[in-house]
């Protein structure tokens, strides 16, 4: 029996106007297909096999395997080796192109469908947030709703808006500027202020709006968006990038310079409030939002959800 005849309450929640093109796709029969089509898309994105196997936490060998067994499948070549990078062929990037929203889609009704129905969040959160102030906040956020069971996954915040696309999250807890991300339901939790670090946390004759050279977060971090015109105009200056706000933070504690970073990094690293500069009250903040698929921010458990992170986000 075919697939359309088949159809899941999974397949009812997919808009009519998507259904005829989802059940012409034959690759929708076979979970490994799905699979194999994933790990082309996560290829297009990474540039390595090394990359996408860590990305899809398999081996580099079973990407190899997947992108071969697509190859066979469409009796086209797919990737070509650009030295030890990977490109898209013109039938790879086309293929792509096509399968990508197919995919968003038929995961996000998944998600939908089965997780909501069991009481479930798959929640992507910024890494600062999960290793400083996160978890007592999602712990009272869960004593208020014991029947949710939440998923957590701790990763950059692009890497989270990205997942959000592709339906692999539901919602994420994340930094930087909502502008960017005009496809996505982007509500602000809180402005976290930002201080300043001294090095070595020796005092320093320092005021707001003096020049100052910090080790802050590296540009492809979704908080720098966010916190670089307000640097400029208290004429803070970044001397040193760092992929992680923890990172620059310890530097400083060494002794290696100045570090801007979040307030509840320097919290977690317990260091004294007295050695720390604020500059919150001088517009220096982190916004820290909820996002989530249009779609997925309109259900019920999602709405829920997030009147008592933004009520406990508010306490903070």
């Amino acid at each position: 029996m075919g697939f359309v005849r088949q159809r899941s309450r999974a397949h009812e929640n997919i808009p009519h106007s998507r259904r005829k093109i989802l059940a012409s796709w034959e690759w929708l029969k076979s979970p490994s297909m799905i699979e194999n089509l994933e790990t082309l898309v996560a290829l297009s994105k990474t540039g390595t096999m090394m990359e996408t196997g860590t990305v899809l936490k398999i081996s580099q060998s079973a990407v190899s395997k997947r992108i071969a067994a697509l190859e066979r499948y469409y009796d086209r070549k797919l990737v070509e080796r650009q030295g030890r990078r990977v490109a898209l062929t013109h039938h790879g990037t086309r293929l792509v192109e096509k399968v990508t929203p197919l995919i968003s889609e038929v995961r996000s009704v998944f998600l939908e469908d089965n997780a909501l129905r069991k009481g479930k969040l798959i929640l992507g959160v910024s890494e600062a947030i999960l290793a400083s102030w996160g978890p007592s906040l999602f712990s009272r956020v869960h004593d208020a709703l014991p029947e949710v069971e939440l998923d957590f996954h701790a990763q950059r915040s692009p890497v989270v808006l990205d997942r959000i696309r592709s339906g692999e999250y539901m919602i994420g807890i994340c930094t930087g500027s909502a502008d960017a991300d005009t496809d996505l339901q982007s509500e602000l939790l809180r402005l976290e202020p930002m201080v300043i670090v001294p090095s070595g946390l020796a005092a320093i004759d320092f005021a707001p709006g003096a020049p100052l050279d910090v080790i802050t977060i590296e540009s492809r971090s979704g908080a720098w968006a966010s916190i670089e015109d307000d640097m400029r105009r208290l004429h803070l200056r970044r001397s040193a990038s760092l992929e992680s706000f923890f990172a620059a933070a310890q530097m400083a504690l060494a002794g290696f310079g100045h570090a801007l970073v979040p307030e509840g990094v320097a919290r977690t690293l317990a260091m004294p409030p007295q050695a720390l500069i604020p500059l919150g009250a001088e517009g220096l903040n982190r916004p820290v939002r909820f996002v989530a698929r249009k779609s997925m921010f309109s259900r019920p458990l999602v709405q829920s959800f997030y009147g008592e992170v933004l009520a406990e986000a508010r306490r903070l």
